[in-house]
């Protein structure tokens, strides 16, 4: 699929963007301005921009634990979304939810979610939903490699394979449940042999190849609005961090880490957009205005009101 200048354009901004944000949330972190537990998508940015660059603005997705990269990619606000970690009023929830609760529902972003598997009966229940309501709209699920072997997911996908549901299942099979190995943890090789089970397309790409992400979401997600049912694919990437803040990551080497660094998407598509006549003053152009975005952004989460101690019960209970 031929995609324009300006749409490659943006999937650079996009995966900087999600890159500075969470580089910038490990650093509050690791200063204690941010409390609770994170959890980092760095090195697998290709996958969260690849994919939502496949969707119309309609569309909608549901998110992880892991969920910052999808929430920017889907047109997330990065000033709310900072106040949000930071506990500020002016969060995407007033400063209650944290890292992962936050949802965009005018962007169509149904929200991150922090039990595992926990976003696909979601995605599936949205997609049905639009179904019944004819609505065109197609929802995108994003889940782990972990998920994959949680009983919500077999009980959704069976579900959306049986009723030909508009949804598309994307795994972002990073290597690792926590701290355990997929290959230790599956029967099957790769998280898209699953499909198999439910009579669906199941599709293995390079998570860390931008565009390998976007075409084959494109082709799910086209298939899945003229009502030809669910797609499971596999991007295959990696966390460069731990699992969250307090993952020591002694079940990997270091070797392996730098191993994928060097396959770093955004260098990667970098590389890639400069062999293909894209000047670097350009992309050098597109690096400083996230650069500053992201201290914007950032600036006025920490001047942002913290709740008051009368309103904290506010929003918390329906």
């Amino acid at each position: 699929m031929t995609l324009s200048r300006e749409k490659k354009l943006w999937m650079y901004r996009k995966m900087h963007e999600i890159r500075n944000f969470e580089l910038e949330v490990d650093r509050l972190f690791k200063a204690n301005l941010i409390w609770g537990t994170c959890h980092l998508s760095v090195g697998q940015e290709a996958s969260a921009v690849g994919a939502i660059a496949a969707l119309d603005e309609k569309d909608m997705i549901t998110s992880t634990h892991r969920g910052h990269g999808h929430c920017i990619a889907k047109g997330g606000k990065l000033p709310q979304m900072f106040a949000e970690l930071l506990g500020k009023e002016t969060g995407y929830c007033r400063g209650r939810g944290g890292s992962m609760h936050i949802a965009d529902l005018e962007m169509g972003n149904l929200g991150a979610n922090g039990i595992v598997a926990g976003g696909i009966p979601i995605a599936t229940g949205a997609a049905l939903a639009s179904k019944l309501k004819k609505d065109g709209k197609v929802t995108l699920c994003f889940f782990g490699d972990g998920a994959t072997s949680q009983g919500a997911f077999h009980e959704a996908v069976n579900l959306a394979a049986v009723m030909k549901l508009p949804v598309v299942y994307v795994c972002e099979n990073n290597l690792y449940g926590m701290s355990v190995p997929f290959k230790k943890a599956s029967a099957v090789e790769n998280a898209a042999d699953r499909a198999k089970a439910y009579n669906i397309p199941g599709i293995i790409v390079d998570g860390n190849d931008v565009e390998a992400v976007y075409n084959v979401v494109k082709e799910a997600v086209e298939r899945a609005r003229k009502g030809e049912g669910p797609s499971l694919i596999e991007a295959k990437t990696y966390r460069w961090l731990g699992h969250s803040k307090s993952d020591p990551r002694v079940y990997r080497t270091r070797e392996e880490e730098e191993e994928w660094k060097q396959k770093c998407p955004i260098k990667r598509y970098r590389q890639q957009l400069i062999s293909e006549g894209i000047e670097e003053e350009v992309l050098n152009k597109i690096e400083k205005e996230v650069e500053d975005e992201i201290k914007k952004a950032l600036e006025y989460a920490q001047n942002s009101p913290e709740p008051k101690v009368e309103e904290i019960m506010e929003g918390v209970y329906a």
